[in-house]
C-alpha cells in the first residue's frame, strides 16, 4: 500500500503543470491580451504586457509594433520611435508602423525625416487617411516644399492640386503657420485661376490689413463682399479697415452688417464700443461692449474698454470694478504662460 502511494505522488510530480488542469499563458496570447488592451484604450496595461514580452527570446513577432503604438499613445516619443524602426525592419510591409513613425518623427520636431515614411505610405496608400496626408502636408510646408504641400492638402481635401481652391486651401494652412506674405501670394495664384473664387480675395485683404496697407485691404474686402455678400466677417474687416483711418460712420455702417449677420461672434460687438467711444456716443458704447462682455467674460480687452467708457460717463465706481476685473484676468493670464516647474 505504501509502495502505491509512492508511485502516485511521483507521477504527479512528473505530470506538466497543463495536465492538472492550470495552463500557462503563452507568449502569443499574452501580446493578443496586449491588442486589446489597447483596442480597449488601457495603455498602462498593455504597456505591462509588452514590456515583459520585450525580454522573451526569440522575439515575438509583433511584438514592436504594439510596443510603437502604446508608446506613442502613452507619448513616449522617443520609445516610441524606437519600436516602430524595430517594427518596420521586421515587416518592410507594416504601413500602420511605417505611418506612425512618419507621425512620431514629426511630433519629435523631425518634420524632414518624417517625409519619407509618409510618401512610402501615399505611394502604398493613395487613398491613406487625411491625418497622413494633413502631417505630411505639414511636414513639406517645414521644408518650404509648396508645391508638394499642396499637393498633400489638396489630397486631404479632395481638390484637383492646381485648382484654385487647392492654392487657397495652402493659404490657409501658410496663415496657420504664421506664414501671412506666402499666404496672400497663394490665394493671388488661386484668384489668376479663378477671379472671384470666394474668400481669396479676403485672405489678400486680411494679410494687406495685418501689414496696414488699408487702401489694398479695402479695396480686397469691397471685392471680397461683392462675390461674398453674406459673409460675416468680411464687414467686420472693413470696419476694422475704416476705424483705423477714421472713418468713424463707414466703420459703424459694416459693423452693423457684420452684427446682423452673425450675433455670436464677439469682435464686431467690440469694435463697435470703440468706433462709439472715439465718437463720443459713451452710453452706446457701453451697451455693445456689456453684450460682449456677456458672451465672453473672459475678454480682456472688453473689460479695459468698458473701464474707459464708465470713467468717461463719470461712472467711477463701474469704471473701477472693471480696471479691477481687467488686471485679475491679465494676472491669470500670465500664470496660464508660466512655464510648470
Amino acid at each position: 500500500m505504501r509502495s502505491l502511494i509512492m508511485l502516485f505522488l511521483f507521477v504527479a510530480c512528473i505530470v506538466p503543470v497543463s495536465a492538472q488542469g492550470t495552463s500557462a499563458v503563452s507568449p502569443a496570447d499574452q501580446l493578443s491580451e496586449a491588442h486589446q488592451d489597447l483596442q480597449s484604450d488601457k495603455v498602462a496595461d498593455a504597456l505591462a504586457i509588452l514590456e515583459k514580452l520585450a525580454s522573451v527570446q526569440p522575439p515575438i513577432k509583433g511584438l514592436h509594433h504594439e510596443l510603437g503604438i502604446a508608446y506613442y499613445r502613452n507619448g513616449k516619443l522617443l520609445s516610441a520611435k524606437q519600436a516602430f524602426e524595430a517594427a518596420v525592419k521586421e515587416d518592410p510591409t507594416d504601413l500602420e508602423a511605417i505611418q506612425m513613425q512618419g507621425f512620431t518623427l514629426y511630433r519629435l520636431g523631425q518634420p524632414a525625416a518624417a517625409i519619407p515614411y509618409l510618401e512610402r505610405v501615399r505611394t502604398w496608400m493613395p487613398n491613406a487617411d487625411a491625418d497622413a496626408n494633413y502631417v505630411l502636408g505639414l511636414c513639406y510646408l517645414n521644408a518650404r516644399r509648396y508645391d508638394d504641400a499642396r499637393a498633400s492638402f489638396a489630397t486631404q481635401y479632395d481638390e484637383d492640386p492646381n485648382s484654385a481652391g487647392a492654392y487657397l486651401l495652402l493659404g490657409t494652412m501658410l496663415m496657420h503657420a504664421n506664414l501671412p506674405e506666402l499666404a496672400s501670394q497663394q490665394a493671388q495664384k488661386a484668384l489668376e485661376l479663378s477671379p472671384n473664387f470666394p474668400l481669396a480675395h479676403f485672405m489678400v485683404g486680411e494679410v494687406a490689413l495685418y501689414k496696414s496697407d488699408i487702401p489694398n485691404a479695402v479695396t480686397e474686402f469691397e471685392a471680397e463682399r461683392r462675390i461674398n455678400p453674406d459673409y460675416a466677417p468680411v464687414y467686420d474687416r472693413l470696419g476694422d479697415a475704416y476705424f483705423r483711418t477714421g472713418k468713424l460712420i463707414d466703420a459703424q455702417k459694416a459693423l452693423t452688417k457684420a452684427i446682423s449677420l452673425d450675433t455670436t461672434s464677439t469682435g464686431p460687438f467690440i469694435l463697435m464700443g470703440k468706433v462709439l467711444l472715439r465718437g463720443k456716443d459713451t452710453q452706446t458704447a457701453i451697451m455693445y461692449l456689456k453684450h460682449a462682455e456677456k458672451m465672453d467674460p473672459g475678454n480682456y480687452i472688453t473689460h479695459a474698454l468698458l473701464a474707459q467708457a464708465y470713467r468717461t460717463a463719470g461712472q467711477e465706481d463701474d469704471a473701477r470694478r472693471e480696471t479691477t476685473i481687467t488686471n485679475q484676468i491679465h494676472v491669470d493670464n500670465q500664470l496660464k504662460l508660466e512655464p510648470v516647474q
